[in-house]
């Protein structure tokens, strides 16, 4: 029996996807549950296993656009292995030749007596005389003609040259201009890019931004992080209580949760928030599902198992798929600010920057403070601008009284 090998849907509003590689060759035996196939998506790279137990025929090609839910091959479950014996490289070794280098011959600057006496009479250097005999030998006849060295008048002090002027170096040599190197996109980094710009064309983006003081937050994380790691195995990080302030800011303004499917507006009463993760293949959101069920602990533990997972080219469909809202923290890599794109088709997504310690003023007295400025990308279409505003100070409020939000009044 023949069981088809099929697209799997690998994440929201995504039609398609590139068959990165086979990790398997089309005729072989391969076992249930084992990766045949990488699939590549603007979101991430996602590996397909075999649902059974049989021989493989491949009818998609690597580097092929395919549609979700395609036939891209077949496992014929009646086939069975077949022992092959791979015959060992031999590799041979070349031996290399040493270079051997000729004497060379020295010159004979040995003196004849007769030539020694000339010497030593008139007071020459030998070094000094040149030879005319049999390789460059000394004659009698260059003794006698040489001349013996004049006394040498005493050095006299001169005074210190003049520096010379300072000539502007040129660059020698040809101008490195159009040294280029060009290489193609992976697919992936093509579809983060053709899904990028229709964000931006099919939604109306604006951005607010607002700033909070972190000097809480790091007094709380300072206080508990010891004890916290001991007990949970996790960093204690700032994504926790941003997270649990997104989830408040959303239950109070519930648009931000909702985004535009057509001519409707599909408003979500859960609240599954995903975090953007760099990673060796791009950028990827995978998603803290039910992130208000969670507490900080819960919230850091799930991260971190998803951004390892992401790391690790783990990452499963399901873990990519119903956010509602999305984090991303361009702080981690010394951004101070900036305006980040939608996580289509979601209404709106908070950026957190770079803390730095800033003089503030604090009840009529300058303070140096830990502050962040945070960003709120959003889709005009569904969002006002009042909510959108409001959505941001109520982040600000609950990160900056760290203790109302963990208590939830």
């Amino acid at each position: 029996m023949k069981i088809d090998v099929k697209v799997p849907a690998v994440g929201e509003s995504i039609t398609e996807a590139v068959i990165g590689s086979w990790t398997k060759k089309s005729g072989e035996f391969v076992k249930m549950n084992e990766v045949i196939m990488l699939l590549e998506t603007d979101k991430a790279s996602v590996e397909v296993a075999a649902d059974k137990d049989g021989i493989l025929t491949i009818n998609a090609a690597a580097g092929e656009t395919v549609l979700i839910g395609a036939t891209v091959g077949s496992i014929d479950t009646d086939g069975k292995p077949t022992a092959s014996a791979a015959a060992p490289a031999a590799a041979t070794a070349s031996p290399q030749a040493s270079a051997t280098t000729a004497p060379t011959a020295q010159a004979n600057t040995t003196l004849s007596p007769a030539v020694q006496r000339i010497v030593n009479e008139k007071g020459l250097e030998a070094s000094s005389i040149s030879g005319t005999g049999p390789r460059d030998r000394v004659t009698k006849e260059d003794a006698l003609n040489a001349k013996a060295p004049t006394a040498t008048a005493p050095a006299t002090t001169k005074a210190p040259a003049t520096p010379p002027a300072y000539v502007t170096p040129t660059i020698s040599g040809p101008s490195k201009q159009g040294d280029i190197k060009r290489v193609p996109m992976t697919s992936i980094r093509k579809k983060i890019a053709e899904r990028l710009v229709q964000a931006q064309h099919n939604a109306a983006c604006l951005t607010t931004f607002n700033e909070i003081d972190m000097t809480k937050v790091i007094e709380l994380r300072t206080k508990y992080k010891d004890k916290f790691k001991e007990k949970y195995g996790v960093n204690l990080g700032f994504n926790g209580f941003f997270v649990k302030a997104a989830v408040e800011a959303l239950k109070a303004i519930p648009g931000v949760n909702a985004w535009v499917d057509g001519t409707e507006i599909e408003y979500h009463n859960y609240y599954n928030i995903g975090i953007a993760v760099s990673t060796d293949r791009g950028l990827m959101v995978p998603v803290v599902k039910d992130a208000d069920s969670l507490s900080v602990a819960g919230i850091e533990l799930a991260i971190r198992d998803l951004a390892l997972k992401g790391r690790d080219g783990k990452i499963t469909p399901n873990d990519l798929t119903g956010g509602t809202f999305s984090i991303t923290n361009g702080g981690v890599f010394g951004s101070l600010l900036s305006t980040p794109i939608l996580n289509a088709p979601q209404s709106a997504i908070l950026g957190l920057h770079k803390v730095e310690e800033r003089a503030v003023v604090i009840n009529g007295k300058i303070e140096v403070r830990s502050m962040m400025y945070v960003a709120l990308t959003y889709d005009h279409r569904m969002i006002d601008g009042k909510e959108a505003v409001s959505f941001l100070v109520k982040i600000k409020e609950g990160v900056e009284d760290p203790e109302r939000l963990l208590i939830e009044v």
